[in-house]
């Protein structure tokens, strides 16, 4: 029924933490942010995902509203569907190079910490 789909935390800058959303649908019922920050560096980042229409045009919510947002990483990149229009965005969502996303989105970074071998599956 809306809400938000992440409200991710960094502390420091240099934390390896972050939400990657790569390849995924999002659906639901009403309008949803993608995420609002929790703290002041976090990071989340949604890559060739199929956005329907339960995303706000405005992408993002700041949350806290004084909160400084300049080490906050909110970043889309090749998404499609009818929420994937980023025209009407939040105007501090980050524009990433290439390289940033390639790396960002590889199994090197996502499981840098060897969480995964960890799961239970």
């Amino acid at each position: 029924k809306g809400g938000f789909i992440t409200a991710q935390a960094r502390e420091t800058a240099d934390s390896p933490s972050g939400f990657v959303f790569k390849g995924c649908t999002v659906s639901g019922v009403g309008l949803s942010y993608l995420g609002r920050p929790w703290r002041p560096y976090a990071r989340v980042l949604f890559f060739k995902s199929n956005f329907s229409q339960v995303v706000d045009p405005r992408g993002w919510d700041p949350y806290v509203g004084k909160m400084d947002r300049k080490g906050v990483i909110y970043a889309e990149y090749g998404n499609f569907g009818p929420g994937a229009d980023t025209s009407n965005r939040v105007s501090w969502e980050k524009k990433l190079s290439v390289d940033v996303w390639e790396k960002m989105t590889s199994m090197s970074f996502i499981n840098e910490d060897g969480w995964l071998q960890r799961q239970p599956y």
